[in-house]
């Protein structure tokens, strides 16, 4: 319920024009306080923990994402750009997944 609410608030603020808005509603912690809280109310702080590391190991991959939709698509379309991000983001995640677990 309260994911659908964020998508559906950050679609009218963006459709509206008003990005920075969207853009602040889309990224405020909401998600990660629950997130948070209920591995910790089933798993502790070590689950915890591990989580939020591993949430700031899949930021750099995510704001290289963003980055492609910025910069590809005027030149590409939407679609396309989208395409990429998606794509670059998979596979920089795959990368820091394999090296994290290597240096386990």
């Amino acid at each position: 319920m309260i994911g659908g609410t964020i998508v559906s608030m950050v679609t009218f603020l963006g459709s509206q024009g008003r990005g920075l808005l969207a853009a602040f509603v889309a990224t405020f912690p909401t998600m990660t306080v629950l997130t948070f809280t209920l591995i910790y109310s089933k798993s502790g702080q070590v689950a915890t923990e591990s989580y939020a590391k591993g949430l700031l190991l899949m930021t750099a991959p995510w704001v290289i994402y963003v980055l492609c939709l910025i910069f590809l698509m005027p030149r590409w379309g939407f679609a396309k750009s989208l395409t990429i991000g998606i794509l670059t983001y998979m596979i920089l995640a795959g990368i820091i997944s394999v090296v994290v677990k290597h240096l386990k």
